[in-house]
């Protein structure tokens, strides 16, 4: 099988550049599925409903989140009519939506996708870890189920990791999101899993994580308010990884980062010759 995952898209920008390049991308990699992490995609901050049929109707499968999930208060009654929009799982019970569901691939395979956010630095959620072994409890790799792909949504690259290390050999791909800074540890590890600490961000580099620069260098400075802060609107950089899984374990097989548009270098992730996507 062959999965793309895509960072945090971050407002305009980042998911225009998304619903414009997807398409092709999808069709040039022969794409059997595609993650988003959307949660920074309405002005920088949260998700709406319209923001995630625009993105289903450019190609994307299933829609992840983090603690912006609820910034736009009109996803709160969204989320459940939407399978394809995660939360964090480990949310306390009782709140809206879900944090993993099964999914059919193109090519007829079924695909878990899990979202969890960690602990260090971030909001005090329910253990990660405890909920990934729930859930993975419930389904078994190359048994009930084709591919597992785990979002981890979280600041610290230790915690991050650690995810990784605790399920390897037991899902397809745990990849982190959040920091909107790609890392370059991608790797398949010993026991089979892929794993990449950060995807980065679909969004302008030429900012602060993806928002215009004067605003939080203030309050890196300062520590004083003195606006909001609002999305860059230059070119975005679309960065992910790719994927590609063992049809008979689920297990990694090959795993590659994602770079197109903007101010980073480029990167396909195809072991080949291939030349990059002309911008």
């Amino acid at each position: 099988m062959k999965i793309l995952f895509l960072g945090d898209t971050v407002g305009r920008s980042g998911r225009s550049a998304v619903c414009e390049r997807l398409p092709d991308i999808r069709s040039r990699l022969d794409l059997d599925f595609v993650i988003v992490n959307g949660e920074n995609a309405a002005a920088g901050f949260g998700i709406t409903g319209k923001i995630c049929e625009e993105l289903h109707a450019a190609g994307v499968d299933v829609v992840t989140t983090g603690n912006h999930v609820w910034a736009q208060r009109e996803v709160m009654e969204y989320i459940d009519r939407d399978s394809r929009l995660l939360r964090p799982q480990n949310y306390p019970a009782g709140t809206p939506g879900r944090g993993a569901c099964t999914y059919e691939a193109r090519n007829g395979k079924k695909v878990l996708v899990l979202n969890v956010m960690t602990r260090v630095f971030m909001d005090p959620l329910d253990d990660p870890f405890d909920c990934i072994e729930t859930e993975l409890d419930k389904q078994r790799l190359g048994r009930t189920v084709d591919a597992i792909v785990i979002d981890a949504h979280g600041e610290a690259s230790s915690e991050k990791s650690a995810i990784g290390v605790a399920v390897d050999g037991r899902a397809s791909l745990v990849v982190g999101s959040h920091t909107h800074i790609p890392t370059s540890d991608w790797r398949v590890l010993p026991g089979g899993t892929a794993y990449q600490t950060d995807a980065g961000m679909c969004g302008d580099y030429d900012s602060i994580i993806g928002m215009e620069k004067e605003e939080p260098l203030n309050r890196f400075r300062r520590k004083i308010p003195n606006g909001r802060f609002t999305p860059a609107q230059g070119e975005a950089t679309i960065c992910g990884v790719y994927v590609e899984t063992d049809d008979a374990t689920g297990l990694a097989t090959y795993i590659g980062p994602l770079r197109q548009g903007g101010i980073l270098a480029p990167a396909w992730p195809l072991p080949t010759n291939e030349a990059p996507i002309v911008q």
